[in-house]
């Protein structure tokens, strides 16, 4: 019998924190190296978009992604997309970090700092105002990049978004070329970046994968991210290599609780793992959650079903704080009023009839029947939760939350 101590608790749940154990993502983190390596051969491959829900792990499998295209010796940035937030500098800052890891390897310092006087210009310069279609862009002066080389003319500093970053991923790909390997850009809450910008992006990596040049983009966002990128551009839909990342099965979230436990030569019993599975859902930040709770409750291994019981109530008060409220507080009275009906008519479509309500996708009709309103005074609401990230519209006429266990969060709250 070995006591267990909380200072030696392994859990992380942690938004973007990469858990102990990264367990049930082999097949996505296998091809990935299958795009690195047929990049690497001059062979053609198409970028990747990760989407899911939230709490599944696409932040983390991210990280791990763009770490496994270091150790390549590949040249990485991210950047975190945010909604009315331009593409230009978050984009821009993330290719210098990529090439300022390349340029220690670049036999012609001059080429690198051709390019950085091309990156410095696409990033000053300004989109010309909707409606004033001759207007000259300006430069924006009292921004400056970092980059210590005078801004280039002629290249990237169109003002036309599509046209600049056409050019400007095709010279770092050029760059990333010269030194025999690749450029990968990491977009997370891809699904929050303007109409505009998802065109241009779209449009630079068509035209990446027709010259089979060594530069991807891998993005991660809400399930809805493929319906953004098709309204964007139709040949979108054959551009990119989607993968759903979902809730894991019951083979890898045991091994998520089990495999940093035995580290700390703690133990779970069988009907432990199982409760465990039944509150968490599988979904890896509850997965996370349940088990720091349980562990801090547990006091020997090893760890009983009776030890989850004790602990449930206040790992679902965590979530109820952090995880639920947080995204509920943001919502008015108006946007609570729409996800109330979302959470009841999933209920009755979700649980009773044997799904799970984080999966139901709920008219948007029968909402405006259970509130007795007409559909379209309601599309305020929709759209505003659809902009805060707290629902999605992923065939039309229907919407869905993005946050596991929500509806029944929601069904727990007095009106």
């Amino acid at each position: 019998m070995r006591f267990v101590d909380p200072v030696r608790n392994p859990y992380a749940p942690g938004a973007g924190q990469r858990p102990p154990e990264l367990a049930g993502r082999g097949r996505e983190l296998d091809v990935f190296d299958v795009v690195l390596e047929r990049i690497a051969r001059g062979r053609p491959e198409r970028s990747l978009m990760l989407t899911g829900l939230r709490g599944v792990g696409k932040t983390v499998l991210l990280n791990t992604l763009r770490s496994e295209a270091i150790n390549h010796l590949w040249g990485t940035g991210k950047i975190e997309a945010r909604p009315d937030q331009s593409l230009r500098r978050p984009i821009a800052a993330a290719l210098h970090m990529a090439v300022r890891e390349l340029a220690p390897r670049h036999r012609a310092p001059d080429r690198i700092d051709a390019f950085l006087g091309v990156l410095k210009a696409f990033a000053q310069r300004s989109t010309p105002p909707s409606g004033r279609g001759g207007a000259a862009p300006k430069l924006r002066d009292r921004w400056q990049p970092g980059i210590d080389v005078p801004a280039s003319s002629g290249r990237a500093d169109s003002g036309d978004i599509e046209i600049d970053l056409v050019e400007l991923l095709s010279d770092a790909a050029a760059v990333a070329t010269d030194v025999g390997t690749g450029i990968a850009i990491f977009i997370d809450e891809m699904q929050d970046v303007g109409a505009e910008d998802v065109s241009a992006l779209c449009a630079a990596c068509h035209e990446l994968s027709q010259l089979g040049a060594p530069l991807i983009v891998v993005g991660a966002g809400l399930p809805h991210l493929p319906a953004v990128l098709s309204a964007a551009k139709s040949y979108s839909e054959r551009l990119y290599r989607y993968q759903r990342i979902d809730r894991l099965d019951r083979i890898a979230a045991d091994q998520a609780l089990c495999a940093p436990a035995e580290r700390e030569e703690v133990e779970y019993e069988q009907k432990a793992l199982d409760l465990l599975y039944e509150k968490s859902g599988g979904y890896p930040y509850f997965v996370q959650a349940y088990g720091k709770a349980t562990w801090d409750h547990a006091p020997r291994s090893p760890i009983t079903a009776a030890d989850v019981r004790v602990a449930a109530p206040e790992a679902e008060a965590e979530l109820a704080v952090g995880f639920f409220g947080s995204r509920f507080e943001r919502a008015t009275p108006a946007e609570r009023e729409y996800m109330r009906a979302m959470a009841t008519l999933a209920l009755v479509d979700g649980e009773e009839g044997g799904r799970d309500d984080m999966d139901a996708a709920v008219p948007t009709a029968e909402i405006a029947r259970a509130l007795g309103r007409k559909p379209a005074s309601l599309s305020p609401a929709r759209d505003a939760l659809i902009k805060k990230g707290l629902i999605y519209s992923g065939e039309r006429g229907t919407v869905a939350f993005t946050v596991p266990h929500f509806g029944r969060y929601l069904r727990t709250q007095p009106a």
